[in-house]
């Protein structure tokens, strides 16, 4: 161990030990090494956050993108619907629309309104409203329209008459 004498300005003799200040360096170094980590660490995380981020708003974008397509397949799912109710749907062009309504029903899409269920706003688009003592509470009726879903995105709510009780 060597000893040193320092005069600081004062004019005091100030003794140190050189292995105390090679200590200090390397304590400063591992500080140093140390916030060298942390940012890394938290480099690290903040790149983790985006990414995952950036997959999550790629999936809700893929999500539009495809209910958008389904959105304009509506009105031609309709059509299939009211062609078969009246007998029209027969021979190769109803292959076709099965494939269709195969396909659409694969990718997601859901179809729903059943009359006599509760009235619920959210799903439900009331386009006539009826009284009646046979209801205990407001109550989709008749389903004017099929209402669609894709995944827990309400498309078209189900166009429905709606009965109050008396």
């Amino acid at each position: 161990m060597s000893e040193s004498v320092v005069t600081d300005e004062s004019g005091v003799d100030e003794n140190v030990d050189s292995t105390e200040s090679q200590q200090q360096t390397e304590t400063s170094t591992k500080s140093a090494e140390e916030v060298l980590t942390e940012d890394l660490q938290r480099l690290q995380a903040d790149y983790s956050n985006y990414r995952k981020r950036v997959d999550r708003d790629r999936a809700v974008a893929h999500e539009l993108a495809v209910a958008s397509v389904l959105n304009e397949l509506l009105p031609i799912i309709d059509d299939l619907d009211r062609a078969r109710t009246h007998g029209e749907l027969e021979g190769g062009f109803k292959s076709v629309a099965d494939q269709i309504e195969n396909a659409v029903t694969k990718i997601g899409l859901v179809k729903f309104g059943e009359a006599g269920t509760p009235f619920d706003p959210q799903i439900h688009e009331a386009l006539m409203h009826l009284t009646s003592s046979e209801v205990s509470e407001v109550t989709a009726t008749e389903i004017l329209q099929k209402g669609y879903k894709y995944k827990e995105r309400v498309l078209r709510p189900a166009r429905v008459t709606v009965t109050d009780p008396e």
